[in-house]
């Protein structure tokens, strides 16, 4: 889940803190930098491991800064595929499942990647024929065990007992399929022969893609007594 990485930066120690030793003061600037950032190809920076080179302090003409060429280990996350991760959901949707590591939201388990045979369940209002509220916190997706059912109409229709819910909260078993690093382009919005054209959502610069189709995967509580069950039928 998490890796340590190799870069090098050219860091600026303000004059107040001259009074620290250099490696700290170092490496306070380094975490300001890059703490909690994304890096292209590179992950989520966590936190700053150790320095592993410093070069010599120098005062730039005009600059009362201290400068240093420095080359430093940097914690980052960024699970490598097929690694197994425990996360919470955090929402569901169309497109399928959101989860949160706490300190990190962007991780999705799209439908192609649920179990099969599996459906959305969403709750709603209705009041004189009309929807008034969807909430989305009550959406959920559902699988049905030994089921051959593929209509989702049919299982919509399904009795809720034989429903294994993916509820919002729930600690989930993912496997990492990929991920994905994007960089959003700067500037206002682009205009096609006079007409402003709208900006696009701003898409999380990185993203990770997960699995829950296999044995073992999704809702722990799916396969809290799994093991005692194998050994009675045996």
């Amino acid at each position: 889940m998490f890796q340590l990485s190799i870069l090098k930066d050219t860091v600026a120690v303000h004059p107040s803190n001259f009074g620290l030793p250099p490696e700290q003061a170092i490496t306070n600037e380094l975490n300001k930098k890059y703490a909690n950032r994304v890096l292209h190809d590179v992950g989520l920076c966590v936190c700053v491991f150790d320095l592993s080179e410093v070069g010599e302090g120098k005062v730039r003409y005009g600059d009362g800064f201290l400068w240093y060429k420095v080359v430093f280990r940097l914690v980052v996350f960024r699970p490598f595929a097929s690694e197994v991760l425990l996360a919470k959901v955090k929402s569901s949707d169309e497109d399928g499942i959101r989860l949160t590591l706490g300190f990190f939201d962007d991780i999705y388990v799209s439908q192609m990647f649920l179990p099969e045979p599996c459906a959305l369940q969403v709750n709603f209002h209705v009041i004189f024929g009309q929807i008034l509220d969807i909430d989305p916190n009550e959406r959920a997706f559902f699988w049905l065990p030994n089921s051959e059912i593929t209509s989702t109409h049919e299982m919509l229709d399904t009795p809720l007992t034989d429903r294994m819910y993916i509820d919002t909260g729930e600690v989930v078993r993912v496997r990492v399929e990929h991920d994905e690093f994007y960089d959003d382009e700067p500037g206002p919005p682009k205009a096609t022969e006079g007409v402003q054209q709208q900006r696009e959502r701003r898409r999380p610069p990185y993203t990770i893609t997960c699995s829950i189709a296999e044995q073992g995967l999704g809702p722990t509580a799916w396969w809290q007594n799994a093991g005692v069950e194998a050994m009675d039928e045996g």
